[in-house]
């Protein structure tokens, strides 16, 4: 069978859908990637042929931290947040015709389209033009549901999760519309999400259930159809080695356990504020620190000798050796945190880090802030009280019910092909 798997986003954006794609085409499928351009290497690395799709990753990350540091200040006033999204999406929206021209093209004789969440709008578009069925995967709970925050009333995150779909779908409007004239599809008036629903797309749940209890029993009828519309598979990660991995390893068998700190795709504003602090933080604990640049350079900030920094590193090997973990809440970085067993401090700088945070304090493994609030001090408090046995203890016990990375990518990949076939037959 032929897949097509269009995913825009940071690397922990991508890399479910690689993941995915890889098993594939093990399994003999020919598989046809869209990526960001800045990402069409990585895809090649491990064998998938890859097209460059949407704007580069720089001007769309930029955007995407500026959005939320102005949202954040404005999120009570709806039209200001209709304008703010509006600008955010605008590097993307601007390619917007360019990369439905280049997926409807990959999506020619294709036996199943799978989209990650950005651009879903998108790719359910064209494979409503190509009469194709449509697969998501979604790596944290953007459908509607009650379970997000705990202890707020379950009917007021579902209206608050609905205006959000509403939000998103008039911020791209203008831009969808055009794609629907330009594919000869009808006029629509409901949000993406809606429609994904109501053709019976696959709707992959690509996190462990165990971190929003209540959400599998929410969605208990979803997952009774035959197939499944929503089933959960676990994280989906490749866990690549990186050639810091042994140099990592030996630093941190040459002391103690550090505190490992990882910023994800998002650069920080000022680095070397960032590194100050977190240097005194640690020298007031004792501690220390692993600090994992991923898109931030630090480059031109003083290094201390109880601090390392580094470029990427293979979290699965890493992790497990360290204390603690503090990093931005992305949901691959989460979940490898969680799968070793050390408490977490979550410094969330957007909304799916936000719900990632909620989860991690729902589930005792830690705590969280908003990024731009963290000061020394405020760090060594939550160091400290991250470090309190109770939450390694913790932590330790949440681990042995989180899901394995490559048996999640074969369920995945199981679901795929399963539904493929069973809408190729029907």
């Amino acid at each position: 069978m032929k897949f097509v798997l269009a995913f825009y986003g940071t690397r922990g954006d991508v890399e479910p859908g690689i993941a995915v794609g890889r098993e594939l085409r093990h399994r003999g499928h020919e598989v046809c990637m869209a990526v960001p351009p800045d990402l069409v290497s990585f895809a090649e690395s491990v064998g998938l042929a890859a097209t460059a799709y949407g704007p580069d990753m720089q001007a769309w990350l930029e955007s995407t931290r500026n959005f939320w540091a102005r949202f954040f200040r404005n999120f009570w006033n709806i039209r200001e947040a209709k304008k703010l999204l509006s600008e955010a999406r605008e590097p993307g929206t601007q390619r917007w015709a360019e990369m439905s021209t280049a997926l409807t093209a990959l999506a020619d004789g294709a036996d199943l389209l799978l989209t990650g969440m950005s651009y879903q709008e998108l790719s359910v578009n064209v494979a409503e033009y190509r009469n194709i069925p449509l697969a998501t995967l979604l790596w944290f709970p953007i459908r509607v549901n009650g379970q997000l925050f705990p202890g707020l009333p379950a009917p007021l995150i579902r209206s608050a999760m609905a205006a959000y779909e509403w939000l998103v779908w008039r911020g791209v409007k203008k831009v969808q519309d055009a794609q629907r004239r330009q594919l000869g599809l009808p006029a629509v008036k409901r949000p993406a999400p809606r429609r994904i629903a109501e053709r019976g797309a696959l709707e992959i749940q690509a996190y462990d259930e165990v971190c929003f209890p209540g959400l599998a029993a929410e969605w208990a009828e979803w997952n009774a159809r035959k197939p499944p519309q929503r089933p959960f598979v676990g994280t989906l990660t490749m866990e690549l080695a990186t050639g810091a991995d042994d140099d990592v390893a030996s630093w941190i068998a040459a002391g103690t356990p550090p505190i490992c700190f990882g910023f994800g795709s998002i650069p920080v504003e000022s680095p070397a504020d960032t590194l100050s602090m977190i240097s005194a933080a640690c020298a007031q604990l004792g501690e220390r620190a692993l600090v994992c640049a991923g898109w931030t350079d630090f480059g031109d900030a003083t290094h201390s000798d109880h601090v390392k920094v580094v470029g990427a590193v293979n979290y699965a090997a890493i992790f497990p050796a360290c204390r603690a973990v503090v990093h931005h809440g992305g949901a691959g970085t989460t979940a490898a945190g969680l799968r070793a067993g050390v408490p977490t401090l979550i410094l969330w700088m957007a909304d799916v880090q936000l719900i990632w945070g909620v989860a991690i304090k729902r589930l005792k493994v830690g705590t969280a802030r908003r990024f731009s609030s963290a000061t020394e001090k405020s760090l060594v408090a939550d160091l400290r009280r991250i470090l309190a046995p109770q939450y390694a203890a913790r932590a330790r016990e949440i681990a042995t019910r989180m899901g394995r990375p490559a048996e999640s990518v074969a369920a995945a990949a199981d679901l795929v092909e399963t539904f493929a076939r069973l809408e190729r037959v029907g």
